[in-house]
């Protein structure tokens, strides 16, 4: 009977992420509704308060799977036997084809601000730093002398120029630069950034 009763509640909790997901990739993450996703699961309201803590909980979990599907756009099995430069570039690609692709998916990590007594669990906050490590990896072999803290700022620094150039961008703000030239953009970008830590290194 304990094992049957799990099982629906793992159950009910995956179909909740996945309404909840997909209200938040039509809708964006501010329209979303608790009452909205469970509806569309066929479950009571209290049914989402028995597998989450509250709405804040689920869009966790959601983020989550969305960080799982980043990862995977990031093709990184393909290209690990590349250059460093091609790893870096192949990264801002990654990172571009998939915010355009899954736009409000993508905002919905940035913009989902827990309570703040409640702060993000410690379990969500490393998968978002999956990316600053798959960073620094390239990095460490263009300058191997630089020191892991220095690394660990630098791919902090790169990624927030990539994120920053795409984020205004898709926005539409009035510095961005129109989405048919942006993968161009950031791959000279990483170019320069990487021809000079190359240079800096020799």
């Amino acid at each position: 009977m304990a094992k049957k009763t799990l099982e629906k509640r793992e159950d009910l909790k995956q179909r909740l992420i996945e309404a909840a997901r997909n209200r938040i990739a039509a809708d964006g993450l501010s329209n979303l509704r608790a009452r909205d996703v469970t509806q569309d699961v066929g479950c009571a309201l209290g049914g989402l308060y028995t597998v989450f803590a509250d709405l804040d909980d689920l869009v966790i979990h959601v983020n989550s799977a969305t960080l799982k599907g980043l990862e995977a756009s990031l093709t990184l099995a393909e290209v690990k036997d590349h250059t460093p430069t091609d790893r870096l570039r192949n990264l801002a690609r990654g990172y571009l084809r998939f915010a355009v692709t899954h736009r409000n998916l993508w905002k919905a990590l940035f913009d989902h601000r827990p309570p703040n007594d409640r702060p993000s669990p410690e379990w969500h906050l490393e998968e978002h730093m999956f990316l600053m490590g798959v960073i620094a990896e390239p990095l460490a072999e263009l300058q191997p002398n630089m020191s892991e803290t220095a690394r660990a700022i630098r791919a902090r620094t790169l990624f927030g120029a990539v994120h920053g150039v795409v984020s205004i961008s898709l926005e539409g703000r009035f510095v961005g630069l129109p989405i048919e030239s942006l993968e161009q953009e950031l791959d000279d970008f990483i170019l320069t950034v990487a021809t000079g830590a190359a240079a800096r290194q020799g």
